[in-house]
């Protein structure tokens, strides 16, 4: 980490071509990145801390001060690089159709593409090597869907890279657009769901049954327990563990309030299933709590503040917001339904790894399905972008399928690189495609036999077409 002086810390590392981004506490917040050909020494604290407000810090002496870190995203000759992983399965053709809609917007970008497919992986045994040395050294990644075998095999390869590049942070618009058949086409939804990454029943710790191992873990649990046990046979039972810790979740609600507070966003939900699960669940409410004062939220609940403090860590650190952004909980099993009835009342939700794993397909169901989902996974690492739909297999080399996820993903990733304009110029083109109706897939038509749907290739070539003409 470089502290003090930015334009000292500069000629000190001598980094002439590398991304610098804010860090806030000890993380990375997806803002507008600058490269040192475009700050001089005199404006860089001014810049970087006028446009980014909450990340303000105050020295002894009260003067601001910037927390910089390296950020291996480096931009040469005017050309950002960006690890590109074609996947498997679909991957591949919404893979080229996003590539040609980003490449479209004249942003430019040198693509290091990765082989990381089922294929490889089961040749190789594991996720290459190179691949995470490609994401780490460009800071960012454009991901296609990868199949994970169900109940055997690998571990997903979405979840492996999340924790071993530190992407804590899943971040899942769910938005309207014109012409996607849903049932709430008259309900404005528009939410974000943002998941922690690493913890919880994902974090991947698991005992299988019939393991010796497994049988002595039931037993320490018994021994230990002081309520309910485990009370099936040790030789027919698998254990997952739940971890979930005050850094944590700390960390992922920090982020949920810094993007509301960031995109004018007016509630923050937090979700869990605290009345059964005390001990991991109540943290998780603990935590949100705290948090939430340290942001000055407004509790739609007032006796939920009641007897808790401001996180020590973050409060005086973090903007106070007055009241202007409202903290809701709602357990996970109520807000499955309240999201189905009257969707239009929520904005950020927060939730652990598990139910926003559930939420985040439910949201996308209300806006028109994963057709249309794109994700984000931020992080202290970089980020990867991706489509939140599977590999789709056996549509797979038909140039078939619909390409809209993958390239509002691309969307959000030039929004990360502060290419606002582009971006903008990207969603716009999109929204046009759909609301027309006619160069779309299958999917995207009224009927799914419509012998005038169009292929991956074509639907991308009409957004390409929409944005030249601009």
């Amino acid at each position: 980490m470089i502290r003090g002086n930015p334009s000292r810390a500069l000629k000190a590392k001598n980094l002439p071509d590398t991304f610098f981004a804010c860090l806030e506490h000890g993380h990375f917040i997806p803002i507008p990145l600058l490269t040192r050909q475009e700050v001089d020494p005199s404006r860089i604290r001014k810049k970087v801390i006028r446009q980014h407000e909450p990340l303000r810090r105050r020295s002894r002496k009260g003067r601001p001060r910037c927390l910089v870190q390296r950020v291996s995203k480096q931009k040469v000759d005017s050309m950002y690089h960006v690890t590109l992983i074609p996947g498997d399965g679909v991957g591949p053709e919404i893979t080229e159709a996003t590539r040609r809609c980003i490449d479209a917007t004249g942003v430019k970008i040198d693509w290091d593409v990765q082989e990381c497919g089922i294929e490889v992986i089961e040749k190789e045994g594991k996720v290459p090597d190179r691949v995470l040395a490609s994401v780490r050294k460009n800071g960012l990644a454009l991901k296609a869907p990868i199949t994970t075998p169900i109940g055997k095999g690998f571990r997903s390869v979405n979840v492996y890279l999340r924790q071993e590049l530190n992407l804590y942070a899943c971040v899942r618009p769910c938005k309207q657009y014109k012409g996607v058949r849903t049932f709430y086409e008259n309900v404005p939804v528009d939410l974000v769901l943002i998941r922690e990454n690493t913890e919880d029943l994902y974090a991947g710790v698991e005992f299988q049954a019939g393991a010796e191992k497994t049988a002595q873990l039931i037993k320490a649990i018994n021994e230990f327990a002081t309520g309910k046990k485990i009370n099936t046979r040790l030789d027919k039972t698998g254990v997952s563990i739940k971890p979930i810790s005050y850094e944590g979740t700390r960390r992922i609600a920090d982020y949920a309030f810094q993007y509301a507070h960031k995109l004018n966003r007016k509630s923050v939900s937090s979700v869990c299933k605290a009345n059964i699960m005390k001990y991991t669940d109540g943290l998780w409410y603990d935590e949100t709590r705290a948090v939430a004062l340290a942001y000055g939220a407004r509790f739609e609940w007032p006796e939920l503040a009641e007897g808790v403090a401001p996180d020590p860590e973050l409060v005086g650190k973090v903007p106070d917001l007055g009241g202007k952004v409202e903290y809701t909980e709602r357990l996970i099993d109520n807000m499955c339904m309240q999201l189905v009835q009257k969707p239009e009342l929520y904005d950020v939700i927060v939730t652990s790894n598990l139910y926003g794993d559930i939420l985040s397909d439910l949201c996308a169901g209300l806006v028109g399905g994963l057709g249309v989902a794109p994700g984000a996974n931020i992080g202290t690492d970089g980020a990867i972008f991706e489509a939140t739909h599977g590999s789709a297999p056996k549509y797979k080399g038909q140039n078939k399928v619909n390409p809209t996820a993958l390239i509002l993903s691309g969307k959000m990733m030039l929004e990360h690189l502060g290419e606002q304009e582009a971006a903008a110029k990207l969603e716009r083109a999109v929204a046009a495609v759909i609301a027309e109706g006619k160069d779309v897939t299958y999917d995207m038509k009224e009927n799914r036999n419509d012998p005038t749907a169009v292929g991956t290739m074509q639907m991308a070539e009409a957004i390409c077409k929409k944005m030249q003409a601009e």
